[in-house]
């Protein structure tokens, strides 16, 4: 994906879930999703471990199903596991088909998920971070 590609993800892109936000500050998900939600985006926390819970004005989902359609989601943030990727890209694509972007988080690579989500109409990012890639692409 060229920087061109990712800049235009990150300048129409208003609503993220992330599915794997931990709320431990010292985990790297809970930093992005604080940048994040600096820059002015809105984070929707996907972890089942903190359902129902309110973190940052923000009600925390179990999974990608639970999130209503109306949220707007635009991209599906993935902190976890390449192996569980097909897995979240096949709910995605079934409960959230507004969601244009699937983006994969460093170190999280599943290129069967990829193709799976392109050919459904996805732009697909791999092994990148949207916080660094916003700090480096939209000053």
């Amino acid at each position: 994906m060229t920087d061109d590609e990712i800049r235009d993800i990150l300048k129409s892109t208003r609503v993220i879930a992330m599915v794997g936000y931990s709320a431990n500050p010292a985990r790297p998900s809970h930093g992005v999703a604080r940048y994040m939600r600096a820059q002015g985006y809105r984070v929707i926390p996907v972890n089942p471990g903190l359902a129902g819970q309110e973190i940052e004005g923000e009600l925390v989902y179990p999974d990608l199903a639970s999130i209503p359609e109306t949220a707007g989601v635009d991209v599906v943030d993935i902190f976890r596991a390449s192996e569980a990727v097909p897995g979240i890209v096949d709910e995605a694509l079934a409960h959230l088909p507004g969601a244009a972007t699937i983006w994969m988080q460093i170190g999280v690579v599943n290129e069967p998920a990829a193709q799976a989500a392109r050919a459904a109409g996805k732009k697909v990012v791999m092994d990148r971070c949207p916080k660094i890639e916003h700090a480096r692409l939209l000053p």
